[in-house]
């Protein structure tokens, strides 16, 4: 039987344990708190899942896999992980992103519609008072919408777990050949213990730039945060929205945690195991901010609930997958959004590690110029 040692129990290091157990490897998962922990980016109360990346039709033909992914997974866990609650994109230009979306949309068949900015009214509630005056057109997702993040990182351990995954509670280091001088081995070591498999896969998502020096990834620090609205502004009675000219976004209510409405441009550089975790001043004023532009009933409601996360982020936002040394893989990259990929993601990786196809060249461990098309969106570009 084939041996892999997947490090890192986030919902990437989780999916894949989880689809190789199924496949017939021997699976050790490594995870030095616990699956779901408020460290890791997947512990973010809600990802969205929406199948529009600008031009690029890789990621949106994967987030279509994952989709169908997700509601196998919540009829094995018998919950609900996906709220399926369609999403708007608000487009600022005729031609940019949110066109080229579409159109990609349209050529791969995954459901759309592009609206006049005024019928984004019967999306949102009276009480938030859309405002639309600076958009060129509304791009609609029906099937997009939200996942309940954390737990389904935790559900997906879990049936990890039940498919034979070993899990073990410890903190992993690569282990070097030559007596740290040559390239890495496919293993790791554990309290001081050696273990080896045919496989090593190194997801530990921010922690990988501080075990492996020389990645294209930067971590930053990601404050979000949820406002007390109406009952009315509900998921999935309201969307999820997009504002990827502003790099704003957010949807409504899940579970009374708040609507969500916060920026996904890049924040400061960040330590995801002893940053601090309270958000900062700036980033409730820049949420208010955006409220009261664009749904301006909203701009005084409270900060109902909020937390700091992190990114892990390429320039060029494109994932990195590659063998680092023979049998030795490193997954990463992924954060703002590759969370909603996990399912499709897993399977793929798979192939890979079975031999069934190599990873897509653009996850190399090339130099990578900075771009900005794949998040919602950041000011990388």
């Amino acid at each position: 039987m084939k041996s892999v040692i997947v490090v890192g129990a986030g919902i990437w290091g989780s999916s894949l344990a989880l689809r190789l157990a199924e496949t017939g490897w021997r699976v050790t998962l490594v995870e030095q708190h616990r699956p779901g922990h408020v460290r890791q980016a997947s512990a973010g109360e809600t990802r969205l899942l929406r199948c529009s990346h600008g031009a690029d039709e890789w990621y949106a033909r994967l987030a279509r896999q994952a989709r169908d992914g997700w509601r196998r997974l919540e009829e094995r866990a018998g919950e609900e992980l996906y709220l399926e609650s369609g999403m708007v994109w608000f487009a600022r230009t005729p031609d940019g992103w949110e066109h080229a979306s579409a159109q990609v949309l349209k050529n791969l068949d995954i459901a759309c519609e592009v609206l006049d900015p005024a019928d984004g009214a019967r999306f949102f509630p009276d009480s938030g008072g859309f405002r639309h005056d600076d958009l060129s057109f509304l791009l609609w997702e029906p099937h997009a919408g939200v996942l309940r993040a954390r737990r389904a990182t935790q559900v997906t351990a879990a049936l990890a777990r039940a498919a034979g995954v070993r899990l073990v509670r410890a903190r992993a280091v690569p282990v070097a050949a030559a007596g740290g001088a040559g390239p890495y081995l496919s293993a790791v070591e554990i309290d001081g213990e050696t273990h080896r498999a045919d496989r090593v896969v190194w997801a530990c998502g921010a922690w990988l730039p501080e075990l492996f020096d020389g990645l294209p990834i930067t971590v930053t620090r990601q404050d979000t945060l949820h406002f007390a609205v109406p009952s009315a502004w509900s998921v999935p009675e309201t969307p999820a929205w997009v504002d990827h000219g502003a790099s704003a976004y957010g949807h409504g209510d899940v579970d009374g945690v708040g609507m969500k409405a916060t920026s996904d441009a890049e924040g400061t550089p960040y330590e995801p195991e002893y940053g601090p975790r309270v958000v900062e001043a700036a980033s409730v004023e820049q949420a208010r901010s955006y409220l009261g532009r664009r749904f301006p009933g909203l701009a005084q409601a409270p900060v109902l609930f909020s937390q700091v996360c992190q990114y892990a982020l390429t320039p060029d936002a494109e994932w990195l997958f590659a063998e680092l040394s023979p049998g030795v893989w490193l997954l990463g990259g992924d954060s703002g959004h590759g969370f909603k990929h996990a399912p499709a993601l897993a399977g793929y990786v798979t192939g890979v590690l079975d031999g069934e196809h190599g990873p897509e060249p653009r996850f190399g461990l090339h130099e990578r110029v900075p771009a900005r098309g794949l998040r919602t969106s950041g000011h990388t570009g």
